[in-house]
C-alpha cells in the first residue's frame, strides 16, 4: 500500500507506550525543556492497568508522604501522589490509570491513541513509525510499550491448554473447586491468594522456590505485602499448596481434566484450566534488529538506555536491564526517567536544570554502581521462539493539586 504522505507527521520525541514508564518520561521531557513530544498508544492512557484482573493490586504502597519530602513509591511525576488520586493504599487498575489519565491531562502530555504501532525503522534523521493512523517520524525514539499486553504464553508444550493470569478478568470466574498454578514468583502467588479467597484449593507448581527466600529485595523474593495476604489466607481456612523444584514441561488435557506433568515425571491433575504465571516477553521485540539482544533477551543499552546498536533509540520501563539491575517496578524504572530525557534534551542544545528537582526525590539514578541485585521478577520460564511470535476528569487534577500544596508549603 502506498505511503499517505498527508499523514506524515514529524516531532523531535515520539514515545510509543502511555503507561506509566510512556508517562512518567512524558513529564520528565517536559521538565527538561522538551516541548515536542507525542505519546502514542495502542488504546489509551493506562491501558495496561484498565485491564488487569479485577482483584490485582499494586504490591508496593501508596502513602500520602510528600509533605515529608518522600515521594509516593508509586508516583510516576514529581509532586504528584497516586495515594490521592486513587484513595487507596495499594491501587488497582483501573485505580492506578486514573491516576495516569490525571498526570497526562495536568501536564498537557501531547497523546494519540488508539494508534498501533507496525514498523520502525531508522531514517538518516531519526525514525519513521508506520501506523494505523499513519506515517509518523521523529528524531528520537522512546520505546515504553511496556510488558503486559505481552504475555510469555507458550513456554512448553501444551500451554495452548492454560490460561496466562493477564487475561483473566477475574478470578472469581475461574470455575472448579481447585487450581493449578504454574509459577511461584509474585503473580503466581498473587493468583493464587485471589483464588484461595475464592474457596478453592490451589496447588503452586514452581521451578524455584522463592516463598522460602529472605531477601528483601521483592524483585527476588516474595513482598511483605504478599506474605502478609498469605498469613491471612492461612488463617481464614483458605488452602494453598507450594511445590518447588518443579519444572514444567508438558500440559495436556485428558477426557476433561488436565494433567500437568513436570520434568522430573511428577504429575498433577485438575478440573480447572491450570493458570500461567510465567511473566512476559516483552514488547522490545517488536523492535527487530534495531537493538542488540543481550544473552537473557532484553536490549543491550548505553548507560543513558539507548540502543548500543541504533543511536537515538531509548527504553523506559520494566524492560530496562543494566548488567544484574533489573528495573521492574515503577519506583525503580521512574529512577531512569531523567536518564534518558537528559540525554535527548542535551542532544537538542537544551540545558534540562529543570531534571535537578529529579535527584532531590530519587528520581535521577545515574551511578548504576550504587544498586543492583540480580532481579528475577515473575519469569519461570525463557521466552521461547512460539512466544515471541505471539504477538479530563477535573476532580482528577484538584487531587494532584492537593498533593502539590503539600509539597509547597
Amino acid at each position: 500500500m502506498p505511503v499517505d504522505h498527508s499523514r506524515v507527521a514529524n516531532h523531535q520525541v515520539i514515545v510509543v507506550g502511555a503507561g506509566a514508564a510512556g508517562v512518567g518520561v512524558g513529564v520528565a521531557l517536559k521538565d527538561a525543556g522538551v516541548e515536542d513530544v507525542l505519546i502514542l498508544d495502542r488504546h489509551e492512557v493506562g491501558a495496561s492497568f484498565a485491564r488487569w484482573p479485577k482483584e490485582m493490586s499494586f504490591l508496593t504502597p501508596s502513602f500520602p508522604s510528600n509533605s515529608v519530602g518522600i515521594l509516593d513509591l508509586n508516583a510516576v511525576a514529581l509532586r504528584t501522589s497516586p495515594a490521592y488520586t486513587t484513595g487507596q493504599e495499594h491501587p488497582d487498575g483501573p485505580a492506578y490509570a486514573k491516576y495516569l489519565r490525571a498526570i497526562s491531562s495536568h501536564f498537557e502530555l501531547a497523546t494519540r491513541f488508539p494508534v498501533d504501532v507496525h514498523s520502525v525503522e531508522k531514517e538518516e534523521a531519526g525514525y519513521a513509525l508506520e501506523t494505523s493512523d499513519g506515517r509518523f517520524s521523529c528524531q528520537y525514539l522512546i520505546w515504553a510499550a511496556g510488558e503486559f499486553q505481552y504475555p510469555n504464553q507458550f513456554p512448553f508444550t501444551g500451554a495452548k491448554h492454560c490460561v496466562h493470569n493477564s487475561h483473566i478478568q477475574s478470578f472469581r470466574d475461574c470455575l472448579g473447586d481447585d487450581a493449578i498454578v504454574i509459577g511461584g514468583y509474585e503473580s503466581g502467588v498473587d493468583s493464587a491468594i485471589q483464588l484461595a479467597a475464592f474457596g478453592k484449593k490451589v496447588t503452586v507448581l514452581s521451578r524455584n522456590a522463592p516463598w522460602t527466600s529472605k531477601d528483601a529485595d521483592p524483585s527476588v523474593s516474595l513482598s511483605i505485602y504478599t506474605r502478609e495476604r498469605l498469613n491471612t489466607i492461612s488463617k481464614l481456612g483458605g488452602e494453598i499448596e507450594f511445590i518447588g523444584e518443579a519444572e514444567i514441561v508438558r500440559v495436556r488435557k485428558l477426557s476433561g481434566d488436565f494433567q500437568v506433568q513436570a520434568k522430573d515425571g511428577r504429575q498433577w491433575t485438575s478440573k480447572s484450566q491450570p493458570i500461567l504465571a510465567t511473566g512476559f516477553v516483552g514488547s522490545h521485540r517488536l523492535l527487530g534488529d534495531l537493538c542488540e539482544l543481550r544473552d537473557d533477551g532484553y536490549p543491550r543499552l548505553t548507560e543513558h538506555d539507548e540502543s548500543t546498536t541504533t543511536p537515538g533509540l531509548f527504553f523506559c520501563g520494566p524492560i530496562v536491564r543494566h548488567d544484574e539491575q533489573v528495573f521492574c517496578f515503577v519506583y525503580k524504572f521512574r529512577m531512569r526517567f531523567a536518564v534518558v530525557a537528559k540525554a535527548i534534551a542535551t542532544g537538542l542544545g537544551l540545558e534540562a536544570q529543570g531534571l535537578e528537582e529529579y535527584r532531590n526525590w530519587g528520581m535521577y539514578l545515574d551511578d548504576l554502581s550504587c544498586c543492583g541485585e540480580e532481579c528475577v521478577c515473575e519469569d519461570e520460564t525463557e521466552p521461547t521462539a512460539d512466544s515471541a511470535d505471539e504477538f479530563d476528569d477535573i476532580d482528577e487534577v484538584e487531587v494532584i493539586d492537593e498533593a502539590q500544596s503539600h509539597v509547597e508549603r
